[in-house]
C-alpha cells in the first residue's frame, strides 16, 4: 500500500524548507523563537483585548496588556512546575 504524505501534497517546498530550520534553529537558540511566537500570538490577543475595552485604552495599552497576560500566565505555569518538579531545578 502506498503511503500518502499530506506533508509534502499540500504544503509548498519552502514552507518545508523553513519548518526544518525552525527546527534546527529551535535546538541551538530557544530563547529568540520562543520570544517570536509569543509575539505572533498577541497578535492575536491584542485585538481582542482592544475590542474588550472599546475605546477606552488605545492599541498601544491593548497590546502591553495582552504582553502583560502572556507574561503572567507562562510565569504560573512556571512556578506550577517549579513546585511539582522541583528537583530538576
Amino acid at each position: 500500500m502506498k503511503r500518502i504524505d499530506l506533508f509534502d501534497e499540500f504544503l509548498p517546498r519552502d514552507f518545508k524548507e523553513g519548518v526544518e530550520l525552525l527546527k534546527a534553529q529551535w535546538r541551538r537558540r530557544p530563547l529568540p523563537i520562543q520570544l517570536f511566537l509569543l509575539m505572533c500570538l498577541n497578535l492575536i490577543i491584542a485585538p481582542a483585548v482592544y475590542a474588550a475595552a472599546g475605546t477606552e485604552i488605545d492599541r498601544r495599552s491593548a497590546w502591553a496588556l495582552g504582553m502583560l497576560g502572556l507574561l503572567t500566565l507562562g510565569l504560573s505555569i512556571y512556578v506550577f512546575v517549579v513546585i511539582f518538579q522541583p528537583e530538576h531545578f
